[in-house]
């Protein structure tokens, strides 16, 4: 039998502790549910979402293997049990409808389940690796400039629709100079009004531009964001991105993974003969797959280089009909995701034109 090339998500080991615990982890407290070796309950309760809570409950334990969910307390608490000296595992709760579905769904059920789930088969909870502290920082830099654009781009609607609603309009412009074209196209009526939106809005873009700095830094702490900066359409925010999203290069294990890892790849509802298409996934990380999006419009936009991946897409959007531009722009920002992770596993930089493998040979001979 051939053996799986696939890594998997996370490494969970084999040997298997005497006690298998459910920490079903809520904001305030957290349940949970103890097993013996024989599946059987032996204790329930109930402990602080805390350091100083888990520390309590299980610290100068046995060995134990503890299943949670995903989720915001997910990454420290897993970190602090493994520092225990216990088998954190972090459940995908994506996968487990088992628990997102039931009917007598609560946090005593949930612990339980999450408890015989890892007891049975850890693969079962479809286990994630959180990223490391310093790495996280980084990815959070990049989270807190896109809340800082959400707000920014609230503010500039907010303004257009004041001004709208006097019978004015504002110029249309980026929103690098809206605060200075703004500020004297808005009705004198309105000044008391809209002038401190506009000063919000220009103090956003000078926090913004702060944090673009610290984000094209993080090319010399990662070198291969560079790498990836090669791809048309790919800046310092989406390489950065991307790299901090997934982490490691073998996260996903084949590269066509990283597709559908991102929520690129269509839905399936197979079921004999049945065989419908669906829209795309949209799982995983939002924010990445919104920056892909992007990039694939730039790819087949009037300024995009040419290259194999933009006749491919052009070609695509000509012949799917009405709807083609759109599908065209999906599946460029799937290739995208899929020629990123194959670059950062290579160390290749990127190429228009790739040579075909046995082409490449013969050149090389």
């Amino acid at each position: 039998m051939k053996k799986s090339s696939k890594t998997p998500r996370q490494e969970v080991r084999l040997t298997r502790p005497e006690l298998t615990v459910g920490l079903d982890l809520g904001d305030r407290y957290s349940h949970y549910c103890v097993l013996d070796g024989d599946g059987d309950v032996i204790e329930q309760g109930r402990c602080a979402t805390t350091e100083a809570g888990l520390r309590q409950r299980f610290a100068r334990q046995p060995e134990m293997r503890i299943a949670l969910e995903a989720g915001t307390h997910s990454a420290w608490s897993s970190r602090l049990l493994r520092e225990l000296g216990h088998q954190p595992i972090v459940a995908n709760p994506r996968k487990l409808r088992a628990i997102t579905a039931s009917d007598t769904k609560n946090d005593r059920n949930d612990a339980e389940l999450l408890a015989r789930l890892a007891a049975h088969d850890p693969r079962l909870l479809s286990p994630i690796r959180h990223r490391d502290v310093e790495r996280q920082q980084d990815l959070d830099v990049i989270h807190a400039r896109a809340a800082l654009v959400r707000a920014r781009t609230l503010l500039v609607n907010v303004l257009r629709g004041l001004v709208k609603s006097a019978g004015a309009r504002l110029p249309l412009c980026s929103t690098r100079s809206f605060p200075q074209r703004a500020a004297g196209a808005v009705p004198p009526g309105l000044r008391p009004a809209c002038q401190p939106l506009i000063q919000q809005v220009a103090e956003l873009n000078l926090r913004i531009a702060e944090m673009d700095c610290q984000i094209v830094a993080l090319g010399k702490k990662y070198p291969e964001i560079s790498l990836l900066r090669s791809v048309p359409g790919v800046g310092p925010l989406v390489a950065a991105c991307y790299v901090l999203t997934l982490d490691r290069p073998s996260a996903r294990g084949d590269n066509r993974q990283a597709g559908a890892f991102l929520g690129l790849r269509p839905r399936q509802r197979q079921s004999g003969d049945s065989d419908p298409q669906h829209g795309i996934a949209k799982t995983g990380n939002r924010y990445l797959r919104s920056l892909l999006v992007q990039s694939a419009h730039y790819v087949l936009g009037r300024f995009g280089p040419d290259s194999a991946l933009r006749r491919w897409g052009l070609k695509l959007a000509m012949s799917a009909g009405r709807r083609g531009k759109k599908r065209a722009v999906v599946a460029v920002a799937r290739k995208l995701a899929v020629l990123l992770q194959a670059m950062w596993r290579q160390r290749t930089p990127f190429q228009p034109f790739p040579q075909p493998a046995a082409t490449a040979a013969a050149v090389a001979a």
